[in-house]
């Protein structure tokens, strides 16, 4: 008996909606219009920062935008942590 691949997205990226094909940028834009309030703790949200920070400079704008936007939450709240 051989198994085959199951059509379709799979893991994390089969959560999220979007139209095939679409761009890391559009992914981040549908998760975001869903997220109200997380808790993680600050080390956790201090190492997203830093890796989100690679995709500032995408040459996709709407993963720039996306990027941007997530950067600025993730640092104003290290900030208000900090305070």
């Amino acid at each position: 008996m051989t198994s085959s691949p199951l059509p379709g997205p799979r893991g994390l990226t089969a959560l999220i909606p979007t139209s095939a094909p679409s761009t890391a940028g559009e992914r981040a834009a549908a998760q975001l219009l869903h997220l109200r309030t997380v808790a993680l703790p600050v080390p956790v949200i201090a190492a997203a920062a830093e890796l989100l920070a690679e995709r500032l400079e995408d040459p996709d704008p709407v993963t720039r935008q996306a990027a941007a936007d997530v950067h600025a939450h993730l640092t104003a709240a290290l900030r208000d942590f900090a305070s």
